[in-house]
């Protein structure tokens, strides 16, 4: 069964908050948060990751507090606590991914976009990964759900494709798993996240190799 890194964690460096009301501060912000997880994703170690990631998701956390009626800075912090769940374990671990679920599902309530479908991948993953009932939320339907949202909105991305791939194979559907890990391959990168998105390429690559 593959596994494959939620989505990358994000460097712990501090972020001035936007005043209140100012949309071009926190926008300004949440370019921050946006860099930041690049450059982690691209260039920190894994041993690195859960401290840089746990500072960055508490200032991403009180970012979308500050702004409580936007929805990028909820998706970011969704994002962010996501991957933070990614690196805890045992109920720590389900903790964030709660948490994780709860900003991007009220994200979704004020963008139905989800951020370009960027809020649909990560719940979709999410779903898929956590355990499921009576201790966690895990369901395979709804992680299917929330991936053909996101498919419905960008259905060329690399992102949604490649999670979607994966969701597939561990489900034992060779065949779409192929055909979504070909689409991630041959997708269209991202301007704001073309570094990740690459990286993503690539581990589709590495997947389409196994199927």
């Amino acid at each position: 069964m593959i596994r494959h890194h939620l989505l990358a964690v994000a460097l712990g460096i501090g972020i001035a908050l936007a005043p209140l009301g100012s949309a071009v501060a926190w926008e300004g912000d949440v370019e921050a948060l946006k860099q930041r997880w690049e450059q982690i994703n691209t260039q920190r170690a894994e041993g690195d990751r859960r401290r840089a990631l746990k500072s960055l998701a508490d200032e991403a956390e009180r970012l979308a507090e500050a702004h409580p009626g936007e929805a990028q800075p909820l998706i970011w912090y969704g994002i962010i606590e996501a991957s933070h769940a990614r690196e805890r374990s045992g109920l720590g671990a389900l903790g964030s991914a709660r948490s994780a679920r709860d900003a991007l599902e009220k994200a979704i309530e004020l963008d139905p976009e989800g951020g370009n479908g960027s809020a649909y991948v990560t719940l979709g993953a999410l779903y898929d990964r956590a355990p499921g009932r009576p201790v966690g939320f895990g369901n395979s339907d709804t992680a299917e759900q929330m991936f053909q949202r996101a498919l419905e909105i960008r259905p060329d991305g690399i992102d949604v494709n490649f999670y979607y791939a994966a969701f597939l194979e561990d489900e034992g559907r060779q065949a779409e798993a192929r055909e979504h890990a070909q689409r991630a391959v041959d997708g269209t990168a991202r301007p704001d996240r073309e570094t990740s998105d690459e990286a993503l390429r690539e581990e589709a690559r590495a997947l389409l190799g196994t199927l």
